[in-house]
């Protein structure tokens, strides 16, 4: 029965984790660097 329980927490858990993954949003890049405020400055 222990292991019963087990599985069904380790199954809750997994299907938690992928529902999670299903809302990430946002770019699947790696964005080039920005530029900084300073470095614009700096120049005048």
């Amino acid at each position: 029965m222990n292991k019963q329980i087990l599985v069904s927490v380790l199954f809750a858990v997994l299907i938690s984790i992928a529902l999670q993954a299903c809302g990430q949003k946002g770019p699947l890049y790696l964005p080039d660097e920005p530029q900084h405020e300073q470095e614009q400055d700096d120049s005048e």
